[in-house]
C-alpha cells in the first residue's frame, strides 16, 4: 500500500469538511437573507397602507362633520358606511372616548379647563377622533382637556 494513499484520503475527507461547512454557512445567510426580505416587505406594505389610510382620513372627518350637523341621505349613508368597513378591514381604528385620561402620546390638546376637584388631566370633549392601524399612530385624537390648576 502507497504511503500518499492515506494522505490522500486525509486531505479528501478534510477538504469535504471544508465545502460542506461552507455550504452550510451559506445556505445559511441565504435563509436570513430570504426572512430578511420577507421582513422588509411587510414592513414596507404596512407602511404603504398607513400612508393610504391617511390620505382618507380628512374623508372621515367630512362624513363625521356631515353626520354632525344633517342627517345622511340613504345613498351617502350607504357610502360612508361601505368606507368605514372597507378602512377597518384594513386595520383602520378610531380611538378617543370623553373621559379618558389624558395621554400626550395619543392626544392632542386644543383647550385646557381648570378644575378644582380633577386630579390629572382628562379628556372632556372630543373634536376630532384619532386614528391608529394597529399599534402605528397615523393621528393623535384632538381633544379639550379638564384638569388640576398649576400647583404650587
Amino acid at each position: 500500500m502507497n504511503r500518499t494513499q492515506p494522505r490522500k484520503q486525509e486531505e479528501l475527507e478534510r477538504l469535504l469538511e471544508e465545502r460542506t461547512a461552507d455550504l452550510q454557512r451559506v445556505k445559511a445567510e441565504y435563509d436570513n437573507y430570504r426572512k430578511r426580505v420577507r421582513r422588509d416587505r411587510m414592513a414596507i406594505r404596512q407602511i404603504a397602507a398607513a400612508n393610504v389610510l391617511r390620505a382618507l382620513l380628512p374623508v372621515l372627518d367630512a362624513v363625521d362633520r356631515t353626520r354632525k350637523y344633517e342627517p345622511l341621505t340613504p345613498g351617502l349613508k350607504d357610502i360612508a358606511e361601505t368606507l368605514e368597513t372597507q378602512l377597518g378591514s384594513l386595520g383602520l381604528e378610531s380611538f378617543g372616548e370623553e373621559g379618558d385620561p389624558f395621554d400626550p402620546a395619543r392626544h392632542e390638546a386644543a383647550r385646557h379647563h381648570v378644575s378644582p376637584d380633577a386630579d390629572s388631566l382628562t379628556c372632556t370633549e372630543i373634536l376630532r377622533p384619532g386614528y391608529r392601524v394597529g399599534d402605528r399612530l397615523l393621528r393623535p385624537t384632538f381633544v379639550e382637556v379638564t384638569g388640576p390648576g398649576e400647583r404650587e
